[in-house]
């Protein structure tokens, strides 16, 4: 059973709108994967949200169970993403899996060879900017 993600306010509104906005693109599956998560949610004030939850421009350290591999991403708009550099759309497959999630939750991704199961080790969220 997969935890049950948490989003503040603020990204909650904010994902909505970007799913609407890219449902005519390349990343549907994506976005109605994303869409399906915020619907079962949990909405937090941002004043209340734990600080290891997993949300737009969080430093995640995550870990490939089987393979014991780790390795840190930050989840970024579409706009800002560089594989290269370790940023991840915030619609690419691997942040909607693990969006929403907090240290230690254990989450499956969707990989066309099959499934993964990542860890979430550490989320470090001092670049994400209150609104």
């Amino acid at each position: 059973m997969k935890p049950t993600p948490t989003f503040c306010k603020t990204d909650y509104q904010f994902l909505r709108e970007l799913i609407l906005k890219s449902k005519n693109s390349t990343n549907t599956k994506e976005a109605n994967q994303l869409s399906q998560e915020l619907d079962r949610a949990v909405i937090s004030k941002e004043s209340e949200l734990d600080h290891s939850v997993v949300r737009i421009n969080s430093f995640v350290t995550i870990e490939d169970v089987k393979a014991k591999k780790q390795m840190k991403i930050q989840i970024v708009l579409p706009s800002l993403s560089d594989v290269k550099s370790g940023k991840i759309s915030i619609l690419a497959p691997l942040s909607v899996a693990i969006i929403g999630f907090k240290e230690n939750d254990e989450v499956d991704w969707e990989l066309p060879a099959g499934i993964k199961t990542l860890k979430i080790i550490a989320v470090d969220n001092t670049a994400v900017h209150h609104s």
